[in-house]
């Protein structure tokens, strides 16, 4: 069965290499925007009772697709980073804390942390150096007052996999807060809280998980979700949420405490559909095939003489990113190329992004390589 033509109808002529990026949605998730729009124009909010079912359905989605104890832990956010600021400025902070992350972090996971500065908690931003191990670095980064550390499952630029386990079980041990952004890994590997041990996970839905922009996960652990202060309110955060003339202002116990108004119905019928098909399909399989495209993608990058490698050639730190320099040649021109001749993919990290999902044909991986072969040699 080709997958692609079966699942995805993307243009037989486009070589999409940049789920890091904007995935490109299923046909399914298509069809199920084009069914809610076309059931909103002719009957307006008349199945709204079914609009919730797929609220509950996407929430319980989400927990499978963490392990997350139960789909009350899930809040649903506009995005990575108003998920990230819901966690930053709701903990509460007592002056010369800090907080631990790597400078190679998204500014997403950076920005936020520097706004803390003016409640007097410090952000150590961390590099490794010397061939040290990030996760050694940001351990060694620690002391009596580190209050959390925040860190990528997987680096956006380099494609470097974090063993989160390890620094799971640190911060566990010292009463650490641990607060993960898996957007670079939901959806294409495999996650789990049991072993993770994260306090906090969030993660937009338009990479990996197939989904549309503004549709957010963020996990919140029961043990630590009512200690966050609120700072955003309305009727949907209210444990009595739908009873409109009740004047209870009590926060709902669950997740949608952090959800202060009306959701984003459209974008939650869209990201539903999607993790649907990634739970039928089974993330063994979908992980799988993502790590044999990078496996492909980085032998054929090592074999060629005017390639080098960026990433990590260490399997155990492979993900669905790989990114690589050009040793002879301007990479935003090139990256211009790639994309004129409809090979689709990023500049990162002083380099080329590749990051096919688990459709990518082989074949589209040796026409890209063959494609970007032919723009060095200037054929």
């Amino acid at each position: 069965m080709n997958i692609s033509q079966n699942l995805f109808g993307l243009n037989d002529d486009l070589i999409y290499l940049n789920h890091a990026a904007v995935s490109p949605w299923p046909l399914c998730t298509a069809d199920a925007v084009k069914q809610f729009a076309n059931e909103n124009s002719s009957l307006g909010a008349t199945n709204y009772l079914q609009w919730l079912d797929t609220e509950r359905q996407l929430r319980e989605n989400l927990a499978w697709l963490i392990n997350a104890p139960s789909s009350d832990d899930i809040s649903i956010q506009k995005s990575t980073s108003e998920a990230l600021s819901t966690i930053a400025h709701g903990i509460e902070w007592r002056n010369g804390q800090n907080v631990v992350f790597l400078k190679q972090e998204f500014p997403s996971n950076r920005v936020v942390w520097q706004s803390l500065e003016r409640y007097g908690v410090a952000a150590r931003m961390i590099e490794p150096t010397g061939g040290q191990e990030p996760e050694a670095a940001l351990l060694a980064a620690c002391d009596k007052n580190t209050r959390l550390i925040s860190v990528s499952s997987v680096q956006y630029a380099s494609g470097l996999k974090m063993d989160l386990q390890r620094i799971g079980n640190y911060c566990n041990k010292n009463n650490i807060l641990f607060c993960v952004d898996a957007i670079q890994s939901l959806g294409a590997l495999d996650f789990d809280l049991d072993q993770i041990k994260a306090d906090f996970v969030v993660a937009d839905g338009h990479k990996w998980m197939l989904g549309p922009e503004g549709v957010a996960l963020l996990y919140t652990g029961k043990h630590i979700r009512e200690d966050l202060e609120l700072n955003q309110f309305g009727w949907h955060m209210l444990e009595s949420a739908g009873n409109y003339d009740t004047l209870e202002t009590t926060p709902a116990d669950s997740g949608r405490r952090f959800e202060c108004g009306s959701p984003n119905m459209l974008g939650i019928h869209a990201l539903n559909s999607s993790i649907s098909l990634i739970r039928e399909i089974g993330l063994e399989t979908i992980s799988t095939n993502v790590l044999r495209n990078t496996d492909l993608l980085i032998r054929l990058i090592s074999e060629h003489n005017q390639l080098e490698l960026i990433s990590a050639p260490d399997q155990e730190r492979r993900s669905g990113i790989v990114t690589f320099k050009v040793l002879a040649g301007d990479h935003e021109k090139i990256y211009r190329e790639l994309m004129r001749r409809h090979v689709i993919c990023a500049l990162r990290g002083g380099g080329i992004r590749f990051s096919p999902h688990f459709y990518t044909g082989e074949q589209k991986l040796h026409d890209a390589i063959r494609i970007l072969d032919q723009i060095i040699n200037n054929e």
